[in-house]
C-alpha cells in the first residue's frame, strides 16, 4: 500500500527540515521526501499547505482499563488521544489490578491491539499494587514491554522505598516517572494554598506538598544514578530545582500540562467550578509565567542548565475530591498553538521538539523522523483554523475541561500511524480526523 502526501508544509526539526516537499509513504515506511514526487500506485492526498510532522506522543495518560471502564477504556482514551493527533500513548499504571506485573502488561498491550486507535506504551508501578512497600517485579514488565516505572496517583511517599526501587530497577534502562505529592503535607488540600482558598474557603493544597519531593527525588535520583522525570510540574521553585540538578549533570527531565501553563488558579471563583479541580492544583499566575519560560527556553543551545519539559495531554483524575476527571480531547496541541506558537513565543518546530521529539527520548522510544527509510507515524495538522471548545466534540468517557468555551486555533486534520493495531501486521494505516 502506497500513499503520497503532496505539499505537506513538514516540520521535523530532527532532519532541519521546514518547509513544503512531498513524501511518499509505501508499506510502513517512508519512500521518499522531495519535490514534484509522483507513484502511479499510490492514493494521493493533497495537504494544500497542511502542517506534517512526526507524529505526537504524549507520555503522560491514564486509559483507566483494567478495572476503572466506567472513567475510561483503551478504546475510548486512545480515541481521544488519536482526535487530538497523538500517535503514541504512556499508559499510567493505577488500573485494577495494578499494572505492576507482565500479566498485566500484556493485557494492555492484547487490548490496544484488538481495539486501540493509536499506539500505547504502558509504564509500570514502582511498587507492588501502589502502596510502597515491596519492589514491583520490574523486570517481569521490562520483559513484557514496560517503558518507564511510576507510582504515578501516589508517589512513593518512604524515601527509602525509592532508594530501593531506583537501586533496583536502574538496570533495567527505564525512566522514574515521579508524582511529586507529600500526602501527609498535603492531606485533604482541594486547591492551591494561598488567597484563593482563604477566600473560598477550601482547604488548601501547598506548593511545598509538591516541591519538597521534588528535591528529595532529585536526591535520591543522584545518590542511585537513576533517570528521573517529574511530572505534571505545577510551580515555578520545582522548575528551578530541575534546572539546578540538570545543570549539576543529572539525567533530570520534566513535564509540564496545558491547564498548568494556561489556567491559573484565578480561574476558581465562588461558583466553584469543579472543571478546574485538578492534582497538582491550578498554581498562580507566577507559577504559571515561570513555566512558560522554562517552555520557551528550554532548547537554547547555549543554556544547558535549562530543564526539557514535554508536554502532555491529560490531568492525574483523583477519586476523592481533590480533582475531577477531564477529557483528552483534541484541543491540547492546538492549546499550545492558540497560546505559544500563534503568539510567537515558540516556533511550531519547538513544539515537534516538545511533544514529538522530547517524549521519545525521555522514555528511550524509537525516534521518528520525516525522512526517507523511516517509520511512517506522522500527524497532520490545519494550524489555521478556528474553532470552539465544546463538550459535543469530546471522544473520552470524560467530559470535564476548564477550557470549555475557549476560542483555538488549529486542527487535527488526518493522522497516520504504522502498525494498526487492530493488524499488528498491517503495513499502514490512516485516520481521517473531521473538521
Amino acid at each position: 500500500m502506497a500513499l503520497l502526501l503532496k505539499n505537506a508544509h513538514v516540520v521535523d526539526p530532527a532532519v532541519e527540515l521546514d518547509g513544503c516537499v512531498d513524501v511518499l509513504v509505501e508499506g510502513d515506511k517512508i519512500a521518499a521526501v522531495g519535490e514534484n514526487l509522483t507513484c502511479d500506485a499510490a492514493e494521493v492526498i493533497d495537504l494544500a499547505g497542511r502542517y506534517l510532522v512526526p507524529g505526537l506522543v504524549d507520555m503522560h495518560v491514564h486509559l483507566r482499563e483494567p478495572g476503572f471502564e466506567a472513567k475510561g477504556d483503551i478504546e475510548s482514551e486512545t480515541a481521544a488521544a488519536a482526535h487530538g493527533g497523538f500517535t503514541g500513548v504512556c499508559s499510567m499504571p493505577n488500573t485494577k489490578p495494578v499494572t505492576d506485573n507482565g500479566v498485566v502488561v500484556e493485557y494492555i498491550k492484547s487490548v490496544a491491539a484488538a481495539k486501540g486507535h493509536c499506539r500505547v506504551y504502558p509504564s509500570g508501578a514502582m511498587t507492588k499494587g501502589l502502596k510502597g512497600e515491596i519492589i514491583s517485579e520490574m523486570g517481569d514488565m521490562v520483559e513484557h514491554g514496560c517503558v518507564a516505572f511510576t507510582d504515578d496517583g501516589h508517589g512513593v511517599q518512604g524515601a527509602g522505598m525509592l532508594r530501593r526501587a531506583m537501586d533496583y530497577g536502574q538496570m533495567f534502562g527505564k525512566v522514574f516517572m515521579s508524582h511529586c505529592q507529600d500526602e501527609d503535607l498535603v492531606g485533604d488540600g482541594q486547591i492551591n494554598e494561598g488567597a484563593v482558598s482563604t477566600r473560598l474557603g477550601l482547604l488548601g493544597w501547598p506548593a511545598e506538598g509538591e516541591e519538597l519531593q521534588i528535591m528529595r527525588d532529585i536526591m535520591i535520583a543522584e545518590l542511585t544514578g537513576a533517570k528521573l522525570h517529574i511530572q505534571h510540574i505545577s510551580t515555578a521553585k520545582g522548575l528551578d530545582m530541575v534546572r539546578a540538578a540538570k545543570a549539576k549533570g543529572l539525567p533530570v527531565t520534566c513535564e509540564a500540562t496545558p491547564h498548568h501553563l494556561f489556567l491559573t488558579e484565578d480561574a476558581i471563583d465562588g461558583t466553584y467550578n469543579t472543571c478546574f479541580k485538578v492534582n497538582p492544583p491550578l498554581r498562580t499566575a507566577a507559577d504559571a509565567e515561570a513555566l512558560i519560560a522554562g517552555v520557551i527556553d528550554g532548547r537554547d543551545a547555549d543554556r544547558r542548565d535549562r530543564p526539557r519539559p514535554a508536554f502532555r495531554l491529560g490531568e492525574v483524575p483523583r477519586v476523592r475530591a481533590r480533582s475531577v476527571r477531564h477529557d483528552r480531547p483534541r484541543d491540547r496541541a492546538r492549546l499550545v498553538i492558540t497560546n505559544l506558537v500563534k503568539t510567537g513565543k515558540i516556533t511550531f518546530a519547538r513544539m515537534v521538539e516538545l511533544m514529538a521529539i522530547e517524549p521519545r527520548k525521555i522514555l528511550g522510544l524509537d525516534q521518528v523522523t520525516i525522512a526517507e527509510g523511516s517509520v511512517a507515524d506522522l500527524t497532520v495538522f490545519d494550524a489555521d483554523v478556528a474553532w470552539t471548545v465544546s463538550e459535543d466534540d469530546f471522544v473520552s468517557h470524560a467530559k470535564n475541561s476548564g477550557f470549555k468555551g475557549a476560542e483555538l486555533t488549529g486542527r487535527a486534520r488526518m493522522f497516520s500511524w504504522v502498525e494498526s493495531a487492530r493488524s499488528p501486521t498491517a503495513s499502514f494505516a490512516k485516520i481521517a480526523v473531521s473538521a
